[in-house]
């Protein structure tokens, strides 16, 4: 039975260590969370997008697989603006898992969170 559209708003990554996490995440999108815990911190992002960073030993039920296998992507206007936040995170020697990139769908690089999951910087093609 079809009950209506759904409109996902809430990403959860599991980590290692929430309060770690929140101090990387906090730098990276130039905000503090709304709510950081030793077990849980979480983001109200302008977008309308929250973030939530859980223990990952608190997850229930427990997880089927090892953290960091998760891909966060943020969209940004240009090409010349995925250069730049490459740099600059490079610069504070965020790891890097793809320096600035063509793909078929814009330009990206990838970083790395502490927990390794993926964040990836792209400019889409215009179409």
């Amino acid at each position: 039975m079809f009950l209506g559209m759904l409109n996902p708003n809430f990403v959860l990554l599991y980590v290692a260590d929430p309060l770690k996490s929140a101090a990387f995440y906090a730098e990276l999108l130039g905000q503090k969370p709304v709510e950081a815990q030793k077990t849980f911190a979480l983001f109200a992002l302008e977008s309308g997008l929250s973030l939530g960073l859980w223990l990952k030993d608190d997850v229930l039920p427990t997880p089927t697989r090892d953290i960091g296998g998760s891909e966060l992507c943020i969209a940004v206007e240009s090409a010349e603006r995925v250069n730049q936040l490459h740099d600059a995170w490079a610069e504070r020697t965020i790891p890097i898992a793809q320096r600035p990139t063509a793909m078929d769908f814009g330009h990206t690089f990838v970083a790395l969170d502490p927990d390794g999951h993926r964040l990836r910087i792209f400019a889409p093609n215009d179409k």
